[in-house]
């Protein structure tokens, strides 16, 4: 299956709607929004909404554009390998990245890009391969986790043509000077998505004490499988939301419930209302479609999604999706590939190269403005900081594993992390962080921290 685990640690890593009088605003403007009020009169909704979620700086492609001054961009011709087509979320961010990617540079996408979508995690993959480089591709990419042997194949066969494959973690290993791995940072958009969860729940909290149980405020993920990219997914968004709660008594814990599939609609709404039914009160996913959110959105329960906005399948109830902006890596690679530069062997960056974002933030999940404000403002600052090196999405005073402060991975969990090392510390601050996807660029994150409540394993 595609996307998981990290370098040497993996073995394997990546519409209802109820009735409601509310009207959907997914601008991040403020333009005035209006409703009818109870006496037949127009009100303005959203005037008071007035912060605008960060997004990266206009230039943060001009390095790219500058390294191929002077370059002829028209002969090179790009293969792209996808797992799926555009009816999957994954799939279409990948395809949006290249294209956006060519745009960038000048690149004419229907004469010098060729997709082979659709293709299975087999021998087809090293089949499409070898038909790219007979249609004259320099440079080809994959995007699937088990698109990967067959990319490390025909890298051999075809030394003179460069292979990436994203979520991987073969490359180095494999010696190859014309294979390469990539991932982005999602882990600090995830935390930044969460972030706006937590918010949404303290709103909650006021309207409806009574979601509260013993102290306990309650909320679900839908994972696809046990992988490390999950796991550091899931984690990260809790870790997010837990944030907003750093200075209540509330704790809070989530459920965690797994497919077995990364993109299975049916299977991702049935998770979902067996977490509403579990008691929880807003739901994330790392799964590959809408079939969470229309749970939530017939259920009444706030969503927070991946890869795509999920506003179209949940209208009144999705808040945001933790994403990712493949156009940053496909643009350092082919500009790096057309400068006559080399590859890194392992890419995974975020929010400091425009690499990781959110989607839009729903107003009308938020009954107020001054908390969709407040939101705004917060994770905001969490992004400004994550970008100077002053927040650290998995920094260990911020979580227990059995009770435990975890301080390294050699002793304890040699075996679980290889003996690897991936506990920092920050030279600047002092702080101990899990240093997730420097390593290698897949993820590697994958304890069960206190908090998490893993269902599977009940």
């Amino acid at each position: 299956m595609k996307k998981l685990l990290s370098v040497v640690l993996v073995i394997a890593m990546l519409f209802a709607f109820c009735a409601c009088t509310v009207i959907t605003d997914t601008s991040n403007d403020d333009t005035k929004k209006s409703e009818t009020a109870d006496n037949g009169q127009t009100e303005d909704k959203f005037v008071d909404y007035t912060a605008v979620p960060y997004t990266a700086p206009a230039d943060i492609y001009d390095r790219y554009i500058e390294k191929i001054d002077g370059v002829d961009v028209s002969e090179i011709k790009i293969g792209v390998i996808t797992v799926g087509d555009e009816a999957e979320g994954y799939t279409l961010a990948h395809i949006n990245g290249v294209l956006e990617m060519a745009q960038i540079l000048g690149i004419d996408a229907d004469t010098q890009i060729i997709f082979k979508k659709n293709i299975p995690e087999g021998k087809e993959c090293l089949d499409a391969a070898k038909e790219l480089v007979a249609d004259g591709c320099q440079i080809i990419f994959a995007n699937s986790f088990g698109h990967e042997d067959y990319m490390i194949k025909a890298a051999k066969k075809y030394p003179e043509v460069m292979f990436c494959h994203a979520t991987g973690y073969q490359a180095a290993s494999s010696g190859l000077d014309n294979m390469a791995n990539y991932f982005n940072n999602v882990y600090e958009s995830r935390y930044v998505s969460g972030i706006y969860a937590g918010y949404k729940l303290k709103e909650l909290m006021e309207e409806k004490p009574e979601i509260v149980h013993d102290n306990t405020i309650t909320i679900g993920y839908v994972g696809a499988h046990p992988y490390a990219e999950v796991i550091s997914g899931f984690t990260s968004f809790y870790l997010g939301a837990k944030s907003v709660f750093a200075d209540t008594d509330v704790n809070l814990e989530m459920k965690v419930t797994y497919t077995g599939s990364w993109a299975d609609h049916e299977l991702e709404n049935n998770a979902a209302k067996v977490l509403i039914e579990e008691g929880c009160v807003l739901i994330s996913q790392h799964a590959d479609t809408t079939g969470a959110a229309a749970a939530c959105e017939a259920e009444g329960v706030y969503d927070v999604g991946y890869n795509v906005t999920m506003v179209d399948a949940a209208p009144n109830f999705a808040i945001t999706s933790a994403t990712l902006n493949w156009a940053s890596y496909y643009t350092y690679a082919i500009s790096t590939f057309l400068a006559g530069e080399k590859i890194a062997t392992d890419w995974s960056e975020g929010y400091e190269t425009g690499a990781v974002k959110i989607t839009e933030v729903n107003k009308a999940a938020f009954s107020k403005a001054e908390t969709y404000n407040a939101a705004v403002e917060a994770a905001n600052e969490a992004i400004e900081k994550i970008i100077a090196g002053e927040l650290h999405v998995f920094d260990t005073s911020t979580f227990t594993v059995g009770g435990k402060k975890v301080s390294t991975t050699t002793k304890k969990y040699a075996e679980q992390f290889y003996g690897l090392e991936y506990i920092m510390k920050d030279e600047n601050t002092g702080a101990k962080y899990f240093a997730e996807s420097t390593l290698a660029s897949a993820p590697s994150f994958s304890f069960i921290i206190d908090g998490i409540i893993d269902l599977s394993a009940k």
